[in-house]
């Protein structure tokens, strides 16, 4: 197969079950842990990493909330069995980065790994996430360039792929929502959340031989949970979180 057809083939493959990347992420992260430190040799200052970290993870989670608030219904990106796109989004953040929700889960996954502190983790976590994305990036522009063609080609041009380029900004067309957000992230988040309290815990019982729970992340997952179960509950039994065309 010609090495066009290939990378195409692959990513068609890779986009239908990139929601599960984070999990290998967690087994790249079983060797640093297992060898972990606090930070500095200092609870204190590994409490600071961990925050900051948290913030690299937020920073990814809002750019997507920002993506998903402006986003119509039925575009490229947030469907995850086929490529759809019923129109082609070229304003808001898509006028700057055309992957801006790949953008985001490279934060949210950068901050998870960040974690461990280790250097060769995080190397080898941003090689893997570029062989990996680059792939589905390339399926899913092949998808839009045969479906939008100039209209398309023209804005790819102006656009960088992944690193936004902000003098380009163009207001959107559409309102944030809130709602669309609350409905589509809850699941991210929590996974965010958990994923770094077994990362927290697993680092603590290395270092002290024992399980130690921080205040701090057991209210934050306590929250995370709430939130999760809450919002859940209301998309699956309710239509207060649904929008019109989003």
């Amino acid at each position: 197969m010609p090495l066009q057809e290939e990378f195409e083939s692959q990513g068609v493959w890779l986009f239908r079950w990139r929601s599960y990347l984070p999990l290998l992420l967690l087994l790249l992260l079983i060797y640093p842990m297992l060898n972990f430190s606090y930070f500095g040799n200092s609870e204190y200052w590994d409490h600071l990493w961990e925050i900051f970290c948290l913030l690299i993870s937020f920073l990814g989670l809002g750019i997507r909330a920002y993506t998903i608030g402006h986003t119509p219904a039925h575009t490229s990106g947030r469907n995850t069995k086929k490529q759809v796109a019923e129109q082609l989004n070229t304003r808001g953040i898509y006028s700057m980065v055309r992957h801006p929700l790949y953008l985001g889960n490279f934060f949210m996954m950068l901050g998870i790994v960040m974690i461990c502190h280790n250097a060769w983790a995080i190397s080898i976590f941003m090689l893997l996430f570029w062989v990996y994305y680059e792939r589905i990036m390339y399926a899913e522009e092949a998808f839009l360039r045969k479906k939008f063609g100039d209209v398309y080609i023209k804005w790819g041009e102006q656009t960088p792929a992944f690193f936004p380029r902000f003098r380009n900004y163009k207001q959107s067309d559409l309102p944030f929502s809130l709602k669309n957000v609350l409905r589509r992230e809850y699941n991210g988040l929590l996974g965010l959340l958990l994923s770094m309290f077994i990362l927290e815990v697993s680092g603590d019982y290395v270092v002290n031989g024992r399980f130690v729970f921080d205040t701090f992340w057991i209210v934050l997952m306590a929250l995370g949970f709430v939130i999760w179960f809450v919002l859940r509950t209301l998309k699956k039994t309710t239509n207060l979180l649904k929008v019109q065309g989003r």
